[in-house]
């Protein structure tokens, strides 16, 4: 018997994105939003007004990271910074800085949203504040 697990919709990327974005526009935080699946494939992107551009790519590689890692990037960030240098050169790993956040259901991660644009601690709290709109 093969096995099954959950994934992440076109609808349910949506439902991240508005609810993160909502997030983001009552902390007026000019932020880009990124949800991907679990391989690291974008299902959605909302640049918000104001936002940097570079945000947009640092955004989609939080996501991935995320994903792929099947943990928050901040994670990543933390290990780096304790000295671990050589972890930077991790392949398909950009985005290891906190505002990348794995979306993990029944055990599986199943896809992950990156912010980018204000603080790293606030990224990550819009990222999760798009999360909880499907969990």
């Amino acid at each position: 018997m093969l096995a099954s697990k959950p994934y992440l919709t076109q609808a349910d990327a949506q439902k991240i994105l508005d609810a993160a974005n909502k997030y983001a526009e009552a902390n007026n935080f000019a932020v880009t939003i990124a949800v991907c699946d679990d391989g690291g494939h974008l299902l959605g992107l909302i640049r918000r007004d104001g936002c940097a551009h570079i945000s947009a790519y640092i955004a989609q590689e939080k996501a991935r990271t995320a994903a792929m890692g099947k943990r928050e990037t901040r994670v990543y960030e933390e290990i780096i910074n304790n000295g671990r240098t050589a972890f930077a050169s991790v392949p398909h790993s950009m985005g290891m800085l906190e505002g990348g956040v794995n979306i993990e259901v029944n055990g599986f991660t199943i896809g992950a949203v990156g912010v980018s644009g204000v603080k790293s601690t606030d990224d990550a709290a819009t990222a999760k504040a798009g999360i909880a709109a499907i969990l």
